[in-house]
This record gives structure tokens, C-alpha cells and sequence, in this order.
């Protein structure tokens, strides 16, 4: 009977410290804000936006797809959408489509890069409820592709730049303009951009690329916006699995076919999904939001050292965003065999897209996959893929500037670094710096998120507004 009541008292005192522990698991000091109003003639922002949408700049990994005449045409627009920018600022071509625009400051010692790329992805324009390419205007919204991805951060970063050379405004460090027009095929844009800073020994101190927004309903019992800024991204590697046969007719087929063997190692790699890792970029996503979240979140994110497992098991069980984040994923998005119904194909592929963890590697992905299909008769190649990026410094100027730009720009936001699952040309900069934040300046629902390389992209004119805002008040803390 004692021990039944030492063990009650134990329980009893381990649910108090559980509890405790998530009582206290309270909001950190909120995000310093800039409160000065920014004005500015948000007509003409939307107006330069709808320009260089017009500009059908879509970037195909067969070049004899693309119309060079398209991005000509957006380039040779530039000096009469910004003229205060050409008129100020250096400006040059380097090759695969880069440009690079330098606004000198009154110091040079810590410069900061501001970047986006003005390429976009084909469409299928029969999907689409207005014309991909019209930037039709419609109850407030501007249809395009291009306008979310990233048009209007292009369209923001030089508007914003452009009217604050018209106010007299000289920034204190020096800030380059970098844009790829090749970012969708992973053209070589953004790395001949990153060669040329290195070739001149410039270090820059903040670069700012693509990557969250603000978001809601993205992060479990948070109800508030969501302003996420990505500190790192996620590796892709895509492998071809092969398997040959002699072929033969269809009514007579041995035990497993090879779309049969195929078909099998897929669900092996489905069925046991790579560990999860508590990596820094999603530790520090887990202990901003985790604090705004309900109370039984908050129990489970101020306890991850005893409900990591239950967290890891909800994420297996779910997929999706937040198991994207724990761990390296991999989606089977093609397959191919036999071109007859009743033939036996003497081989079979399958492939698969896989978004490397920043604790993982190409080689210890391919390692683990081989592992874990443990089939020497099917083939398993690398067809490409990069390694995940550095992942940048949080407790620093440089975080705190985009930041505050962001907690200004959308009062009420939550600020939060996060881990980016997808690829941008931001990760070439970190063999120059540390210092490397991934947030696409725009308030996004998760509709408009979905038309992100999708049908009937478009963006609300408002958005477009604040993104001019965003990056006026984070030029003016440079």
C-alpha cells in the first residue's frame, strides 16, 4: 500500500511539473515596430507589377523552348517603370539572365542583397479563368503568372527603391539589387551573381530571398498570422529506380514483374520514412509558435523531450507540412514500363523526389533508400539534387532587421523563423555568408498559396501594396 502511494505521489508530482512547465510557456517580448506611416503611389506599384507580367518570361530546361524576346522585353522596361533606380543606382547583365543592380550607401563594409527572380513556370493556359499573361485586373485582384512567384517581390524590391531615391533617402550601407531569371530550371543566374561578389571580396551582412509569408492556420492551435522567415532550406535529390527483364508476353508472367518489384521497394521506402530530426531552424519555429498555441499544444511543445514520439508519430501518420519539417520526405511522382497492356516491359522505372533534412545528405539519403529496398536487381541512380543550405543566424542584426520589417508591415503577426521545404536561389549565397533569410513579402491564404506554379495564379492589390511597404522599411533599416 505505501508503494501504491509513492508511485500516486510521484505521478501526481510529474503531472504538475508537466503542467507547470507549459504554464510557463508563455509568448517571448514581442518584435520591436516601426509605427511611421509609409506613403507612396500604390496605383503605379500595381501598374509596374501588371508590366512585367505582361512579359511571358517562362523558363524551359530545353532552351529552344523560350522566347529570349520575352525577357528582353521585361528588361528593357526596367529604366522607364524605375527610373530614379537607373538614374542612381549601377547596373549590369552578367551571364544566364542575372542582373545586378548596386545603390551606393554612405558605408561599404556591411552591404546588403536583396533578391528575386523574374523567370516563371510554364502554363497550360486552357486551365486558367483569365489570360495567364493579361494581368487582367478584376475586383481587386491581378491574375497572372508570375504575380505570386516572384514578380511582386521583383516589382517591390525596385518600386520601393525607386521611390525612396525620389525622397532624397540614401541608405547607410551599400545594397545590391540581385535578380535570376533562370531560378525555376536552377539556372546559373544566382551563382554567377554569388562568383561575382566573391571574385570582389564582398560579405554581405543581410540577403533577403523568397520563402515564407504570412500565413494562417499553418501551425497547430495558433490561430494569429504568421509571419515565417526562413533561416534555412530543405536539400532535393531526385533518384531514378530501374529494373530489367528479358520482357515477354503478359500470360505467362513469373512471381513479380518488374513494375510488380518496383511497385514493392515504394511501399518499403513508404513504410519506414526517414528519422525525424529536431533541427535548429524548426526548434526555434516549435518555441516561438509553440508559446501562442493551445494549451495541450503548449504541454507538448514546452515538453518535446517526452512527447517527441507522440509528436513524430502524428507526423507519420499525417504527412503533410509539419511532418515535412521533422524529417527527410520522399514522394514517388513517376513511373514508367511496358507501352502495351499485354506486354511485360523489359524495364521499368519509377522516381522519386526526395527534400533532404539538414541533418541528411544526397550520399546518406541515397545510403538509407538502398538500405531500405534491399534489392540488388533494381537499379538506383542519382539524377539530381543539391545538398541542404547553412542554416543562418538568428540572435544577430541582420534576422532582427527583416524581423521588424515584417512585425510592421502586418501588425498583429507573429514573426517566426522556420524551416523552407522548398529550394531557392538563396542557398548559393552561404558560401558567403550567414546571414541568408528566406521570406516572400506578401499575406497569402492557403488558396492563393495553391496557385504557386499552379492554374489561375494571382495576387489581391493590396498584397502587392504591402509588399512595397515591407521592403521600404527594411531599406531603410540597412
Amino acid at each position: 500500500m505505501e508503494i501504491l502511494i509513492i508511485v500516486l505521489i510521484v505521478l501526481a508530482l510529474f503531472l504538475i511539473f508537466i503542467i507547470s512547465r507549459a504554464l510557463c510557456f508563455n509568448p517571448k517580448e514581442g518584435i520591436k515596430t516601426i509605427e511611421q506611416e509609409e506613403s507612396f503611389n500604390g496605383e503605379k506599384a500595381v501598374e509596374s507589377l501588371c508590366e512585367l507580367v505582361r512579359c511571358k518570361t517562362v523558363s524551359y530546361r530545353d532552351k529552344k523552348l523560350e522566347d529570349n524576346s520575352e525577357f528582353q522585353k521585361l528588361i528593357s522596361k526596367l529604366p522607364f517603370l524605375y527610373p530614379n533606380v537607373f538614374e542612381k543606382c549601377s547596373f549590369e547583365e552578367l551571364e544566364d539572365r542575372a542582373l545586378l543592380f548596386k545603390w551606393e550607401g554612405k558605408n561599404h563594409n556591411e552591404p546588403t542583397v536583396l533578391m528575386a527572380h523574374y523567370d516563371v513556370v510554364p502554363v497550360n493556359e486552357e486551365d486558367w479563368e483569365k489570360p495567364a499573361f493579361d494581368a487582367v485586373i478584376e475586383d481587386g485582384v491581378i491574375w497572372g503568372r508570375g504575380t505570386l512567384d516572384t514578380k511582386a517581390t521583383f516589382n517591390g524590391i525596385l518600386f520601393a527603391a525607386n521611390h525612396l531615391i525620389e525622397q532624397g533617402f540614401v541608405p547607410e550601407n551599400d545594397i545590391y539589387f540581385a535578380f535570376s531569371g533562370g531560378e525555376e530550371i536552377n539556372g546559373k543566374g544566382a551563382v554567377n551573381i554569388v562568383d561575382w561578389f566573391e571574385n570582389n571580396g564582398i560579405i554581405p551582412a543581410l540577403v533577403v530571398d523568397e520563402g515564407g509569408a504570412v500565413v494562417e492556420n499553418v501551425f497547430p492551435g495558433v490561430k494569429q498570422p504568421c509571419g515565417l522567415i526562413g533561416i534555412a532550406e530543405k536539400g532535393m535529390l531526385n533518384l531514378e529506380y530501374k529494373v530489367k527483364s528479358n520482357g515477354g508476353h503478359a500470360s505467362a508472367p513469373k512471381p513479380h514483374t518488374p513494375v510488380g518489384v518496383l511497385s514493392a521497394a515504394c511501399c518499403r521506402v513508404e513504410n519506414k520514412p526517414f528519422k525525424s530530426h529536431l533541427t535548429k531552424p524548426v526548434a526555434a519555429m516549435f518555441d516561438t509558435l509553440g508559446r501562442h498555441s493551445s494549451f495541450v499544444y503548449r504541454m507538448i511543445f514546452s515538453n518535446l523531450w517526452l512527447f517527441k514520439p507522440v509528436l513524430d508519430m502524428i507526423c507519420k501518420k499525417s504527412g503533410g507540412e509539419l511532418n515535412a519539417l521533422m524529417r527527410t520526405t520522399v514522394a514517388f511522382t513517376q513511373m514508367s514500363g511496358s507501352k502495351a497492356a499485354n506486354v511485360i516491359p523489359p524495364e521499368a522505372t519509377m522516381v522519386s523526389n526526395m527534400r533532404l533534412n539538414p541533418m541528411d545528405t544526397m550520399d546518406s539519403a541515397v545510403e538509407y533508400i538502398k538500405n531500405t529496398v534491399n534489392n540488388d536487381n533494381i537499379e538506383i541512380s542519382v539524377i539530381d539534387g543539391m545538398n541542404p543550405s547553412r542554416v543562418s543566424e538568428l540572435d544577430c542584426e541582420a534576422y532582427n532587421k527583416v524581423a521588424t520589417a515584417v512585425a510592421s508591415t502586418w501588425k498583429g503577426c507573429i514573426v517566426s523563423p522556420y524551416l523552407m521545404v522548398q529550394c531557392s536561389d538563396s542557398r548559393h549565397y552561404g558560401r558567403i555568408s550567414d546571414k541568408v533569410y528566406r521570406f516572400s513579402a506578401m499575406d497569402l491564404t492557403s488558396e492563393e498559396r495553391a496557385t504557386i506554379h499552379g492554374n489561375n495564379e494571382r495576387i489581391r492589390i493590396q498584397a502587392v501594396n504591402k509588399t512595397v511597404e515591407f521592403y521600404i522599411r527594411l531599406i531603410k533599416q540597412c
